[in-house]
């Protein structure tokens, strides 16, 4: 499967009938999948096919999807009530006029309330059926689309992020060989304190030597190491593998920077503590940037 971010745009253009649309969907991210719809009047009842295709094919991030439709100007019928001229004519005909006033014509009796009904066209149900699929078609193009910009930011994103993942690894491997953490070092480490607060305070050696022991193991990062280590192998698999990756690929970068932390606070040598924040940089900048992804 390819990665794909949860950045997008598409645009889908037709017409059926007197009817001409347009689909442009958007779509940024989101921790979850938020269909934001934006219909005109009288598209209802494709709503729930609308967010189905769009579900079925997208996972995460918020997605505005707007429809456009212009029809175009659909002639009335007229009706004329036949009858009713017919009983103004005769009535007309037999009534008798005062010098100087003529008999009604044919523009003022149009003008009559009820002889004339204009009637506006409208859709039969077979058009509104087959605006509706063209409608729902053109949405799978739009969404195809959408897909395949967001794949392709998906694809360019995916090297750069197994680049951090590699730079991780090399710095945890650094730590692991850092010269503070050698067993010689630790020692002689240990052993100059231990003469040191021997000296000073006039302590048991051998208690002291004991307690430096505990503070040893307590400060030992051999655990952080390896699931770094395994954190960063399981995110490269993800990657590699594809698909919605997004919401794991955060968990595990959260996980890192946990041990990147602890391993700081359990440094006693400057050397890893640098080590230790170049990590936590590193680990951040990857959190950052797999926060486009699906």
């Amino acid at each position: 499967m390819i990665l794909a971010s949860m950045t997008g745009f598409a645009r889908s253009t037709g017409s059926q009938g007197a009817a001409r649309f347009a689909w442009e969907l958007k779509s940024v991210n989101s921790k979850g999948i938020d269909l934001r719809l934006r219909l005109p009047p009288g598209f209802d009842a494709i709503e729930a096919d609308i967010r189905q295709r769009l579900g079925k094919a997208l996972t995460r991030g918020t997605v505005h999807a707007s429809l456009n439709v212009q029809r175009e100007a659909m002639a009335p019928e007229v009706h004329i009530n036949e009858a009713l001229l017919e009983k103004l004519l005769t009535s007309i005909g037999d009534l008798p006029l005062p010098p100087g006033i003529r008999t009604g014509s044919l523009d003022g009796l149009l003008g009559v309330r009820g002889l004339i009904e204009i009637i506006e066209a409208e859709e039969s149900p077979a058009e509104r059926e087959a605006l509706n699929g063209a409608v729902l078609l053109h949405l799978d193009e739009a969404i195809t689309g959408l897909v395949a910009m967001r794949q392709v930011e998906g694809a360019a994103l995916a090297p750069i992020l197994i680049s951090r993942l590699e730079r991780i690894g090399t710095l945890t491997k650094a730590a692991e060989s850092c010269p503070g953490r050698q067993p010689e070092a630790i020692k002689a480490k240990l052993a100059a304190s231990i003469a040191r607060l021997a000296d000073q305070v006039g302590l048991d050696p051998a208690r002291l030597h004991q307690e430096a022991l505990l503070l040893a193991a307590k400060a030992d990062i051999r655990e952080e190491l390896d699931r770094l280590l395994t954190h960063v192998q399981a995110a490269r698999t993800h990657l590699e593998t594809g698909g919605p990756c997004g919401r794991k690929l955060d968990f595990l970068a959260q996980e890192l920077g946990r041990e990147a932390n602890t391993l700081c606070s359990k440094s006693n040598d400057a050397g890893l503590t640098d080590i230790g924040l170049e990590l936590r940089v590193e680990i951040e900048q990857f959190r950052e940037q797999i926060q486009n992804l699906e």
